[in-house]
């Protein structure tokens, strides 16, 4: 009898500790799922701000190209300069989305007026920085369309159960989707 007695025990001994090892490699494993989606996340925003640079680099160059040739919109001028500093001075993702939708409509509006003056959109230099803008802004969009989806896997392992759980013993909360501000739909009015 007391064989049988010691073979249960250390069956049921057994079966404990296999269990806490398997929900030991559960945590351990959605730790590290967070990880890798939370690190991606990152990564992704950053592809999205490579892209505003790369768009903050050419838009220089098309005011210059344009800057001659109307002197009457300086205000478009200075929106643009100043939604880049603000991009600069910004420390979250979200004051950076905020900045570069100023930029946007700034954008806007200067490629509104270029289009409006014949002459200057025929010239070379300026037609070949708008096509350069025109596929930055479309690489913008797929990139903030990729966060958005890295931001979608990671707040739905953050939300379920039971590596809700686990997500937060270890702090991890959801992320935000790249939103752009209000009025942002609307289209730029400019007036000559």
């Amino acid at each position: 009898m007391g064989k049988i007695i010691a073979l249960v025990l250390g069956s049921l001994v057994l079966v404990i500790a296999l269990f806490g090892i398997s929900i030991g490699l559960y945590i351990r494993s959605t730790y590290n799922g967070l990880v890798e989606k939370s690190q991606a996340i990152d990564a992704q925003w950053a592809q999205v701000e490579t892209q505003y640079q790369r768009r903050f680099d050419l838009i220089p160059n098309l005011v210059e190209a344009t800057k001659g040739i109307f002197e009457q919109e300086k205000t478009v001028f200075g929106q643009l300069a100043d939604a880049r500093s603000r991009y600069s001075g910004a420390t979250s993702p979200d004051q950076r989305a905020e900045a570069a939708t100023q930029v946007e409509s700034a954008l806007a509006r200067l490629l509104v007026i270029v289009e409006n003056y014949p002459n200057l959109s025929s010239q070379k230099n300026v037609t070949q920085l708008m096509d350069e803008l025109a596929g930055t802004e479309n690489r913008i969009s797929v990139e903030r369309q990729r966060f958005n989806e890295r931001v979608l896997v990671y707040n739905n392992t953050v939300k379920r159960f039971p590596s809700n759980m686990i997500a937060s013993w270890f702090d991890y909360e959801q992320r935000a989707y790249f939103r752009a501000v209000s009025g942002a739909d609307g289209a730029p009015k400019v007036q000559f």
